[in-house]
């Protein structure tokens, strides 16, 4: 079972050696890049704004915020937003996954430890296996914890009160959500995909952390290109800044930028060679489609759920390709790019 509290990562980085510091390096720099308070997280307006409502009624009336669902696309910052929430109401964040999860028993070490108003934060959610999350609707509703002791005649039912804490989940696959769990929450906020701008900012915000100088066009050039999504502008501007560093130039400018994307193999839609390769083959082995997931998954030797959950939601978001009754369809409009 995989478990982190703020204060285990302090405590593991002070006893690092050299190698585990040069390892960690870039799990340090995707740290801090990350905003600390809900003033400095650039996007999501929406959700900003009603986050900011709810953790100012629950901070008045001094209870613990109610359970929230963030859901949405890969590194859109479902995991950001729960460490923000945590530090805005001032309580203890322990993050875990659906997966690390296994038993009843981790759940419940996991909930006992906790303090009231703390938050515990499960990502891929949608993965908790079915006897750990009816063990998990108590705990939500009623801060119950309902267990079985012993096997056969000699079991016995007991119930143990847990702290007020809130639930945060990510999930990028909503769909999948049993009705019961996804009702239990309070709060549900879907994570769009970002716009020019807000990816700009971003990308000039990371890069004044990391002292690195970039102008406006190389911010223009490597937003355009990072799939309207905050993590994948980060990866671009430490490519573009590595790139830059062995070069010799002291500044990211547009042909800086469009050099380190090239050499990367992204064009300026954002696509990278998997994608077009995903476009490509419905294109070519099967007339644009309509083709169904399984048969693209095999082709690509991918996962379908690498494919649902990785490379559609952008490539329909951007119009390049639709689903349709019978499969996957490559849109006219991409065709009409391609041919350019």
């Amino acid at each position: 079972m995989t478990l982190i509290t703020n204060e285990e990562n302090l405590e593991n980085n002070d006893n690092l050696d050299t190698a585990d510091e040069e390892a960690s390096s870039e799990f340090t720099i995707d740290y801090t890049l990350r905003p600390q308070q809900l003033e400095d997280y650039v996007g999501q307006e929406k959700i900003k704004k009603q986050l900011n409502v709810f953790l100012a009624a629950a901070k008045k009336r001094k209870e613990p915020l109610e359970h929230v669902l963030l859901y949405g696309p890969p590194g859109l910052g479902k995991t950001t937003l729960a460490n923000i929430i945590a530090r805005e109401m001032n309580v203890n964040i322990k993050t875990t996954s659906g997966p690390a999860i296994e038993r009843v028993g981790d759940l419940g070490s996991i909930l006992t430890n906790m303090q009231d108003g703390d938050v515990l934060f499960i990502d891929e959610i949608h993965r908790l296996n079915k006897s750990v999350e009816e063990v998990l609707y108590p705990a939500m509703e009623d801060h119950k914890l309902d267990l079985v002791v012993g096997k056969g005649p000699s079991a016995q039912a007991l119930q143990i009160d847990l702290p007020k804490f809130t639930l945060i989940g990510a999930t990028t696959r909503m769909g999948t959500l049993t009705g019961p769990l996804r009702d239990r929450f309070g709060v549900t906020h879907k994570l769009e995909f970002y716009n020019q701008d807000d990816i700009e900012n971003i990308v000039k915000r990371s890069a004044s952390i990391l002292e690195c100088n970039i102008d406006h066009d190389g911010a223009v050039c490597l937003a355009k290109s990072s799939r309207q999504t905050p993590r994948i502008a980060n990866r671009l501007l430490k490519r573009a800044r590595d790139w830059a560093d062995v070069h010799g130039f002291t500044s990211i400018n547009a042909d800086v930028a469009q050099k380190t994307l090239d050499m990367l193999d992204i064009d300026k839609y954002g696509l990278e060679p998997t994608d077009r390769e995903f476009l490509d083959l419905i294109i070519e082995k099967f007339d644009g489609g309509p083709v169904g997931v399984a048969t693209i998954a095999n082709a690509l030797s991918e996962e379908v759920q690498n494919i649902e959950d990785v490379y559609e939601p952008y490539l329909m978001q951007q119009g390049f390709l639709s689903r349709s009754p019978r499969g996957r369809v490559v849109t006219d409009y991409y065709m009409q790019l391609s041919k350019k």
